[in-house]
């Protein structure tokens, strides 16, 4: 699958402890056009509430719609650290927005910050990675000591994407450490639970390859694939919160949209 185009907007986001509407980004494969009237279509229509119902009972679910050529199946999973409310308010905005954004693709995908839904007229996605397009945000400002932060972002990474391999774990791991008196670095993985453990580890493994290309000393970073997402930052963004951390807003990030 080959895009034409690459994209870099500068954005200023906000974490915030309710999902908003505002998707991370999209993937509409202009190479599967349908017709709106189609059965595709319907079909699709027809897969997503089973999606936006099932997900937030155990945060991940993939499913189908339909028979013959004109079947869809769909993916959707939310963060695995967030509330079953939280889970079930974003599957709600994909669902709603993949439509708006991907009218006419039967191969469609959306990132929120926490959860991510695709479809797609094809079976072969599930349980392969995928990493065939990817969004990368990255904070604009520098570390001021990069050779102990990329040091310390490396082993908190390894810890982090051993736990999430762990079949306990669901492909989600998530840890901290302390840089100094006055500064924390925290970190989020998590593959969607479709992968084996060999490919979930492959599927972090490229993500975080990306970090000397686009987030190389970066104060935070992002990677989202379809089938694992990545990322770290220097203020809480996940929960548990701890008792004396809350919810800030992000510095301005550059996001870079790349096949």
């Amino acid at each position: 699958m080959k895009l034409l185009y690459k994209v870099l907007v500068f954005l200023v986001l906000c974490t915030c402890i309710a999902e908003s509407a505002d998707p991370l980004g999209d993937f509409c494969n202009t190479e599967t056009e349908i017709s709106k009237g189609s059965k595709i279509s319907a079909n699709i229509d027809n897969l997503l509430p089973e999606l936006v119902l099932k997900t937030p009972q155990t945060g991940f679910v993939t499913s189908f719609y339909g028979k013959g050529e004109d079947r869809v199946y769909g993916l959707s999973q939310c963060r695995g650290d967030v509330s079953t409310q939280d889970c079930s308010t974003c599957v709600q905005d994909a669902a709603n927005q993949i439509r708006k954004r991907c009218t006419n693709e039967a191969d469609a995908r959306i990132w929120y910050d926490y959860c991510f839904l695709r479809y797609n007229n094809k079976s072969t996605f599930i349980g392969q990675v995928d990493t065939s397009y990817g969004i990368f945000y990255f904070n604009v400002d520098n570390v001021t000591d990069p050779e102990t932060f990329n040091k310390e972002l490396g082993a908190l990474m390894d810890r982090i994407k051993a736990e999430a391999v762990e079949p306990k774990n669901d492909g989600l791991g998530k840890g901290e450490t302390q840089l100094s008196e006055f500064s924390t670095l925290y970190a989020l993985v998590q593959c969607t639970r479709d992968l084996s453990q060999i490919d979930c580890a492959q599927c972090l493994a490229i993500a975080i390859g990306n970090f000397p290309t686009f987030c190389s000393n970066r104060k935070g970073c992002r990677v989202l694939y379809s089938s694992c997402y990545v990322r770290y930052e220097l203020y809480p963004f996940f929960f548990p919160l701890g008792s004396n951390n809350t919810m800030v807003s992000d510095h301005n990030l550059i996001t870079v949209v790349k096949p």
